[in-house]
């Protein structure tokens, strides 16, 4: 995590383009499978307990998707035991550790270098609406921001909700003396806290702008809503994570859907700016453009990874572009400065059956004619297209496709109903948060996708709005997932990792990313397997990845996608790893493992590794 372009200090995701490209090559191809582990740390290490009981004597186990952040020598990350840690990067000894009085973001932290007479911060928010800000040298609060290093960002988006839900679960975008805060919202009921953007001043917390994610009465495109539907409304918000061009002081905000997720009847209409791809004057907060990945939302289809600042080569031109990957596992490459696709998209017809009385679908939904959908997005439920693993999990999956006289299938983008249907992607992805990684040189863009199909229905509450089964109204033997035990039920692959020439958009590589060992035994090609996290790509020609189901942390050549190493974790790794050089010339890569698998939960942990 070394210096990144337009700024110069390290930040979340390596730099403010969201590559996540190190530029370091010390492992590369050659060597990479002499890595070894030089030293980890439990995060359950600062604290007594490691473990929640609730009023039931139930154990929760506190996981993390957390991504560390290297200065210098140092290494910052939260843990989820409300702890803010400084280690050194070399060996993983405790420089400085907080704590925090709330949960903090899962995501990770931001830095700020500072500037004059003020050092530099960490900024970190929490799943109860507060920005904190800590002294980066001391761990101590840095008192001058909010009050006493703490600034309360409910007040002027929740205040008519009180006990809404309203908390920040990424790291804030850091832009000059800016933070910039997205949050985390509700997905029901339709009304509550405001999705709105803010941007704060990094020294004292004073609020320097506000963009309205759901347009009011004056401004572009308020027209779209109808009536008094956006009065409000919640959703429409940052729960992932924003990029900045710091060149042209652009910040871009992938918005997640209006409230309710699944049903529209009270939401008539484009429902702009939902699952949206926004562009604003950082400096301002004032609108450039948008781009609409998914119109009238009805799958929960937010748009949560960063978005990623890529140079398209075409024709002789080189297009300065914006990448930006969703959960229906599609690849918008959009010009930076217009929002207009670089490759065509097409508006094309979805399926119009099985709504709900009372809503109105959007007719037609956007698709990129390159590259083509990452996963599957379209089941029609023949045996063709069955796992056919054993005969006992044929004849389950089979049994699933009669339930209540045969679920409707089709795609993509087939509506939740009242009557039960299998959804691919389902409302986790797809793609989803982890997003992408970018190698400049290649001009290749490394994306993680999983094949997960929902099994799901609407149902009529009381109030006449509809809401997605769950575990009030579940079908006989139905957990929302089209799966029978631990193996989905449709052929595989059930995971994959790609790779996308940018300068094409052809799929330049594609295979299956983890395994289920049983299956691996059982003599059944590499299936791939869930996955939530990212890549990383460096010079050194690598991909590394963890965010498989099966505890492997892994290395693949980025040229054609071959694997070329491997290691067990404790625990799964749902993150993004980093890689930096310390102080004693080595390069290193870092993962965290989450902690939290059953039967023996684990420690959260994160691993470092090196060349001998």
């Amino acid at each position: 995590m070394s210096a990144q372009k337009g700024a110069d200090w390290p930040m979340y995701g390596h730099d403010t383009a969201s590559a996540r490209f190190s530029p370091l090559k010390q492992i590369n191809v050659s060597n990479v499978a002499a890595l070894k582990l030089a030293w980890s740390f439990d995060m359950t290490a600062p604290v007594a307990t490691p473990t929640v009981m609730t009023a039931s004597g139930r154990r929760i186990v506190r996981t993390s998707k957390t991504t560390p952040l290297v200065v210098g020598d140092v290494m910052y990350f939260s843990t989820p035991f409300s702890h803010v840690v400084a280690l050194h990067a070399t060996d993983g000894t405790v420089i400085w550790d907080h704590t925090l009085p709330a949960n903090p973001a899962s995501r990770g932290i931001s830095y700020w270098p500072g500037e004059g007479s003020d050092g530099p911060r960490i900024f970190i928010g929490t799943s109860n609406g507060k920005l904190f800000a800590l002294d980066a040298k001391t761990g101590e609060a840095a008192k001058s921001f909010g009050e006493d290093g703490a600034l309360n960002v409910r007040v002027g988006v929740a205040d008519k909700y009180p006990n809404a839900h309203y908390g920040i679960s990424s790291p804030p975008a850091i832009f000059k003396n800016l933070v910039i805060t997205g949050c985390q919202l509700q997905e029901m009921p339709s009304k509550g806290p405001s999705g709105d953007i803010r941007a704060w001043d990094v020294r004292t917390g004073k609020l320097v702008w506000t963009f309205h994610t759901l347009p009011r009465p004056g401004e572009a495109n308020h027209e779209t809503w109808r009536e008094d539907q956006w009065q409000d409304r919640s959703g429409l918000n940052v729960w992932g994570l924003m990029t900045v061009d710091a060149q042209t002081s652009t910040i871009f905000i992938p918005l997640g859907t209006a409230t309710t997720d699944f049903y529209g009847g009270d939401r008539k209409g484009t429902n702009l700016y939902g699952s949206s791809l926004v562009a604003l004057d950082v400096t301002t907060g004032k609108l450039k453009w948008f781009f609409q990945t998914t119109h009238h939302d009805n799958w929960d289809y937010d748009i949560t990874a960063a978005p990623v600042l890529v140079d398209v080569h075409r024709n002789g031109k080189t297009i300065e572009a914006v990448a930006q990957s969703t959960k229906q596992s599609l690849l918008f490459i959009l010009d930076r400065k217009t929002g207009k696709p670089i490759f065509d998209v097409e508006e094309r017809p979805i399926p119009a059956d099985n709504v709900p009385p009372g809503d109105e679908p959007s007719p037609t939904q956007p698709f990129p004619v390159k590259p083509g959908a990452l996963s599957l997005n379209h089941f029609e439920g023949t045996d063709a297209e069955l796992a056919k693993l054993t005969p006992e999990h044929d004849k389950a999956c089979k049994n699933l496709l009669g339930l209540e006289g045969g679920v409707l299938t089709g795609g993509p983008y087939a509506e939740y109903g009242p009557k039960l249907r299998i959804v691919f992607p389902g409302w986790t992805g797809g793609g989803n948060w982890g997003g992408t990684a970018f190698d400049p040189k290649l001009g290749l863009l490394f994306v993680n996708t999983k094949s997960e199909g929902m099994l799901s229905k609407l149902v009529l509450e009381k109030d006449g709005t509809y809401s997605r089964v769950g575990p009030d109204h579940p079908p006989a033997g139905v957990k929302d997932l089209f799966q029978v035990g631990p193996w989905p039920c449709q052929a595989p692959p059930w995971g994959e990792l790609s790779a996308v020439n940018v300068n094409t958009g052809e799929i330049a590589w594609r295979i299956p990313l983890g395994s289920f060992p049983e299956l691996d035994a059982m003599g059944i090609p590499t299936t791939g397997r869930t996955n939530t996290g990212g890549p990383i790509a460096t010079a050194g020609g690598l991909v590394f990845i963890a965010a498989t189901e099966d505890q492997k942390f892994r290395a693949f050549d980025s040229h054609n996608g071959k694997k070329l190493w491997e290691t067990t974790l404790n625990s799964n790794g749902f993150t993004v790893p980093i890689s930096y050089q310390g102080s004693n010339k080595k390069q290193y890569v870092v993962v965290v493992a989450g902690g939290g698998n059953a039967p023996t939960p684990a420690h959260p942990t994160v691993y470092a590794y090196a060349l001998p």
